[in-house]
């Protein structure tokens, strides 16, 4: 049986994949540090955390961390049970709905500036073409 290696874009000059990770990414340093502490996460967890929302795998995770594979599991089951999700996907959208939701509250706790006058609704009369 013949097994090729993974698609390239060009076999001459590159020899990386065609389908790469993306390179954006959905929280930053800021947002990190507060799902930490939402959820209590270890320094360790919060690493790890960070790395399968990058879209690593258990194996490259290990070596990224030099620890074995076995403790990215525990890790990863601990994170799991915390945050009360059973996938990566469903983590890194708990996540970012948390974030989401953390940022709409802040905006709505923000005192309004004081040179900004709300308007005064008894002065306001309906239109008068409403039938």
């Amino acid at each position: 049986m013949f097994m090729s290696k993974h698609p390239t874009a060009n076999n001459d000059t590159d020899n990386g994949p065609v389908f790469d990770r993306p390179r954006i990414s959905l929280l930053s340093e800021e947002h990190w540090l507060y799902l930490r502490k939402q959820y209590c996460m270890s320094p360790r967890e919060l690493q790890v955390a960070k790395l399968v929302c990058q879209g690593f795998n258990n194996e490259e995770i290990a070596s990224s961390l030099r620890i074995k594979e076995g403790t990215i599991k525990t890790h990863m089951r601990n994170i799991y049970r915390r945050i009360r999700v059973k996938s990566r996907i469903e983590m890194l959208l708990r996540f970012v709905d948390n974030v989401a939701k953390s940022s709409t509250k802040l905006e709505t706790e923000l005192p309004l500036s004081s040179n900004i006058k709300k308007p005064d609704m008894t002065t306001i009369s309906p239109p008068s073409d409403v039938s």
